[in-house]
C-alpha cells in the first residue's frame, strides 16, 4: 500500500510502498478514500524534521535530558545506539482520515465491512492508503455527508472541544484569533451555536474566507480588532475569545485580554505562547482555558486504544461523539467543510502538498487557481451532492486534501503460506516479531552483527515500523502478519519482543512448527499462559528461551565464579530503583502488561536462580500502597525469596526513587565473601578481608553474550542455559508475588500443574 512519510534525520518526505498493517481486536482496517492535510500542524512537524541536529536538540529538550540520563547510566555505545534507532526510524504522516470499512477486529459489533467512516489520530488516521484505527476514533458517516466532507473530522472535533470549552451561549459575541482551517471550523460551529463573530488574521484571503464561513466582522491587526470588537459589543468587550493561531509568540494572549468584557472567557486551542499579562487578566478577572485536542478521552490509551467509552451521563461529550457530532452538523448543512477545500492531491503526489505547504515551490493543485474540480460520484457516496468548488484568491492555502484513487476496490488477497517447515540451510534463519524502542535499540543491533546468520523477515503491527525495520537492519522482507515469518521455511528460530500479553501464545506457535524461539521477558503473564508454553516446549524440537540478560553480564558470570567451590548457601540482596511509570502505561494493564512484577522483576528473580543454581520455592511480598492507583499492586514492592537450596534473595523494587541514583545494586553473601554489582558497570569481591574490583568501563547488562549464548545453543554447541523448570519457576515466582500482595500470605511455588504429563491434553494458543 501506498503510505507517506518522513525521514526524522533528514527530514525527506516521499509516497513508499509499505505493507498493510495488521488488523488486531477492538478497531477496524480502513481504506482510505481522503486525508486531511493540516497545513499548520504538519508545517510544524515537516519543519522539525528538515532542522539540523541542534536544531532538533533545541526544540525537544526534554529529549535531550533523557539522552544525557542515558549516556550517564548506560555509557556512550548503549546510548548512541538507542539514538541512532530512533533518527533512522521514518514518521507517518497525517491524523485525519475518511474511508470503507475493509474488516473488522474481534470485540467491535456497531461497524460492518463496506461502512463509510471518519477516523482520527496520530497514528492510526495517517496519509495511507490502509489504515488500522481503534474503534473509539471512528465515527459512521450519515448518508448525506460525503467522503470528502468527512475527512475533517478530526480537525471539526479538535474545533468543537474549543467551542464547548468557552460555553458559548445564544446570542454571545465570540472572537475567533487565527484563521487558518481550525478557526474557519470554528467560526462555522459558533455561526450554528447562534453567535455574533469577530475573525482575526493577518491574511486578507483567511478573512475573506472567514466571511464566506459566516463571521460577522473580521480585522488584520490588533488596532482593527480593538476598534471592530467595540463597535461589536457596544464597548461592552467579547464575552468569550477562542486562539486558534499558531505562534511562538504571546501576542494573541495578550489581544484576547485586551478584547474581552470583564469576567470574560479565553481558551487556548492553537499552539501558541503564553506569556499570560497577569494584570489586565487579574483587573477583568478573566477566566483562560485550554482544550486539549479532540476532547474527553484524548491520550487516555484506556479509551483510545482498549475502547472503554466514558458514561455518556458523566462525560457527556467524549473525542467520538464530538466527531459523530461534527458529522451531524454537516448533514444539516449547518458546517461546511468541503467548502474549505483550496487544494486536491492525489496521494502519488503527496510531497508535492507539503512542499507547497512549506513554500519549497511544485504543482500547487489548487482549486480555482488552477481550474476547479468536478465533482464525480464515486461508490457508495450519497447521489446528487455536489462539491462547493468556487474560486480561491492565488495563494491561499486552507484545506488540503489527499484522494485515493480505487477506495472502494476489494482487499488484496494475501500470498498463499508456504507450509514446508524444512530449516533454512547454511546459515540460521532468524525472524523477529515486534520492533519497539528496546528491539531496536538493543536486540535488533546486536542479532544483524550476529556471524552466520540469515535475517529472513520482521514483522510488525503497522508497515512502516516493519519495513523501517527491514531496511535498517537488512531483514530480507518485511510484514505485518505474524504467519509469514512463522510459516517461513528459511526462518529457523525467531525473536518475540512483542507487548507482553502475546509471548506465550507466539512462543507456542513457534515451538509447534518445530522453530526455536528467544522470548523477551516475561514468558507469559498468565498462569494458563505459562502452563501452554512449556508443554508447547517439552514436545517440540526447537528451543525455548528467555530474555533473562542479567546473568549473562561480564560481571555477573566473574563473581559467581569467584563463589566458586560454592561453600554453603548464598544471601542476596538486590535493590532497583525502577523509576515511575505514568499510570496510563501499558505495563500496568492487567491483560496487556500484566504489571511491573511480571514484567521486570522476573529479571532479578532468575538472577538470584542463576547465582545459587536452584529455583524459587517460597515468595512472601508486600507492595507500598498507591493512594490515587490503589489497583497498582506492584509498583514498589519489597520481595523475599526462599530457593531450593536454602539460598534467600531479599529484592526491593522501588519506583519513587531519584533517578539520579544507580538502577541496580546486588550483593552477594555466601562463604565468608561478598560481591557487589554496581549497575552492571563495576563490581567488587572481598573475601578474607581482600577486596579486587572489577570493571569500570560502560555499562554491561550481557544482552550480547545472551543473544550468543541463544545462537550457540540452537547450532548445537552449547547446552541450554536454561531449564524448562528454571523458566517455570521464575515466571510462577512472579504470579505468587502478585497473590502474597493481594493476600498478606506467604505463597509456595507449585509447579507440578505446569509439569503435568506431556501426553495431557494442550489448550489451544490464544489468538494473537
Amino acid at each position: 500500500m501506498k503510505q507517506v512519510v518522513q525521514n526524522f534525520r533528514t527530514g525527506e518526505l516521499k509516497v513508499e510502498d509499505f505493507p498493510p498493517p495488521a488488523l488486531k481486536p477492538g478497531g477496524l482496517l480502513v481504506r482510505t478514500a481522503f486525508s486531511l492535510i493540516s497545513a499548520g500542524t504538519e508545517r510544524v512537524t515537516v519543519e522539525t524534521a528538515k532542522d539540523s541536529l541542534v536544531g532538533k536538540a533545541m526544540s525537544r529538550p526534554d529529549l535531550v535530558t533523557q539522552v544525557l540520563a542515558t549516556f550517564k547510566r548506560e555509557g556512550f555505545a548503549a546510548t548512541y545506539q538507542k539514538v541512532k534507532a530512533r533518527l533512522d526510524q521514518v514518521k507517518p504522516m497525517g491524523y485525519s482520515t475518511s474511508g470503507f470499512v475493509a474488516a473488522v477486529g474481534a470485540g467491535v459489533g456497531e461497524f460492518a465491512v463496506g461502512d463509510r467512516v471518519a477516523c482520527a489520530g496520530a497514528g492510526y488516521a495517517s496519509h495511507a492508503e490502509f489504515n488500522f484505527v481503534p474503534s473509539n476514533l471512528c465515527a459512521r458517516l450519515p448518508e448525506t455527508v460525503s467522503l470528502e466532507a468527512a475527512c475533517y473530522t478530526t480537525l471539526g472535533a479538535i474545533a468543537m472541544q474549543g467551542v464547548r470549552q468557552a460555553e458559548a451561549k445564544l446570542g454571545e459575541t465570540a472572537v475567533v484569533i487565527g484563521l487558518g482551517l481550525v478557526g474557519q471550523i470554528t467560526v462555522q460551529l459558533l455561526k450554528a451555536a447562534g453567535c455574533l463573530v469577530l475573525g482575526i488574521d493577518p491574511d486578507g484571503r483567511a478573512r475573506g474566507q472567514a466571511i464566506v464561513s459566516g463571521a460577522d466582522a473580521t480585522a488584520g491587526t490588533d488596532e482593527e480588532a480593538r476598534t471592530a470588537c467595540s463597535t461589536m459589543t457596544a464597548a461592552k468587550g467579547a464575552d468569550f475569545i477562542l486562539i486558534t493561531a499558531g505562534t511562538k509568540s504571546s501576542g494573541p494572549v495578550c489581544l484576547a485580554a485586551d478584547l474581552s468584557r470583564d469576567r470574560g472567557r479565553v481558551v487556548v486551542v492553537g499552539l501558541v505562547g503564553m506569556d499570560v499579562p497577569r494584570n489586565t487578566y487579574y483587573q477583568k478577572e478573566l477566566e483562560l482555558r485550554l482544550s486539549r485536542s479532540y476532547g474527553p478521552g484524548r491520550y487516555d490509551p484506556m479509551y483510545e486504544e482498549n475502547g472503554i467509552d466514558y458514561p455518556i451521563g458523566y462525560v457527556r461529550w467524549t473525542e467520538k461523539r464530538n466527531m459523530e457530532a461534527f458529522l451531524q452538523l454537516a448533514s444539516a448543512g449547518k458546517v461546511n467543510p468541503e467548502g474549505l477545500t483550496t487544494h486536491r492531491f492525489q496521494i502519488d503526489h503527496a510531497a508535492d502538498a507539503y512542499n507547497m505547504i512549506i513554500g519549497k515551490g511544485g504543482s500547487d493543485g489548487s482549486v480555482g487557481a488552477v481550474a476547479p474540480v468536478q465533482h464525480s460520484t464515486r461508490d457508495n457516496e450519497p447521489t446528487g451532492l455536489k462539491r462547493p468548488d468556487r474560486v480561491f484568491p492565488a495563494g491561499f492555502r486552507c484545506g488540503i486534501v489527499l484522494e485515493y484513487p480505487g477506495a472502494n476496490a476489494a482487499l488484496p488477497k494475501a500470498a498463499p503460506r508456504q507450509k514446508s517447515l524444512a530449516p533454512a540451510s547454511g546459515d540460521i534463519g532468524i525472524g523477529f516479531i515486534g520492533a519497539g524502542a528496546f528491539a531496536r535499540g538493543v536486540l535488533l543491533p546486536i542479532v544483524a552483527k550476529s556471524r552466520n546468520v540469515k535475517l529472513t523477515g520482521i514483522v510488525t503491527a503497522t508497515g512502516v515500523s516493519a519495513k523501517n525495520s527491514a531496511g535498517q537492519f537488512h531483514f530480507a522482507y518485511a510484514a505485518t502478519d505474524p504467519e509469514q515469518v512463522l510459516d517461513d521455511p528459511q526462518t529457523s528460530c525467531v525473536f518475540i519482543a512483542t507487548r507482553h500479553d502475546s509471548h506465550h501464545a507466539l512462543a507456542v506457535e513457534c515451538l509447534r512448527r518445530g522453530k526455536s524461539v528467544f522470548v523477551e521477558k516475561p514468558l507469559a503473564n498468565t498462569a494458563e499462559g505459562l502452563c501452554e508454553v512449556i508443554q508447547a516446549a517439552r514436545q517440540s524440537e526447537g528451543l525455548l528461551f528467555v530474555g533473562f540478560n542479567r546473568r549473562f553480564a561480564p560481571l555477573a558470570v566473574d563473581i559467581k565464579n569467584r563463589f566458586q567451590p560454592r561453600q554453603g548457601q548464598l544471601s542476596l540482596i538486590y535493590r532497583i530503583n525502577a523509576g515511575g511509570l505514568p499510570p496510563e502505561h501499558w505495563t500496568h494493564d492487567a491483560r496487556e502488561g500484566g504489571g511491573r512484577i511480571i514484567g521486570e522483576v522476573c529479571h532479578f528473580v532468575d538472577f538470584a536462580a542463576y547465582m545459587s543454581d536452584s529455583i524459587p520455592v517460597r515468595v512472601f511480598a508486600s507492595a507500598v500502597p498507591q493512594v490515587r492507583h490503589a489497583d497498582f499492586l506492584d509498583d514498589s514492592a519489597a520481595i523475599s525469596i526462599g530457593f531450593s537450596d536454602g539460598s534467600v534473595a531479599s529484592i526491593f523494587y522501588a519506583a519513587s526513587g531519584d533517578p539520579s541514583i544507580s538502577k541496580e545494586r546486588i550483593e552477594i553473601f555466601g562463604g565468608r565473601a561478598v560481591g557487589v554489582i554496581n549497575d552492571f558497570k563495576t563490581a567488587e569481591f572481598t573475601h578474607k578481608r581482600k577486596t579486587v574490583k572489577l570493571g569500570g568501563g560502560n555499562q554491561d547488562k550481557g544482552h550480547a553474550a545472551e543473544i550468543a549464548a541463544f545462537l550457540d545453543a540452537v547450532r548445537g554447541r552449547i547446552t541450554a542455559p536454561f531449564t524448562l523448570e528454571s523458566l517455570s519457576a521464575t515466571t510462577a515466582a512472579t504470579f505468587a508475588m502478585n497473590e502474597s500482595i493481594r493476600s498478606g500470605n506467604g505463597i509456595d511455588v507449585d509447579l507440578t500443574t505446569i509439569f503435568r504429563p506431556a501426553s495431557d491434553s494442550i489448550t489451544p494458543a490464544e489468538s494473537f
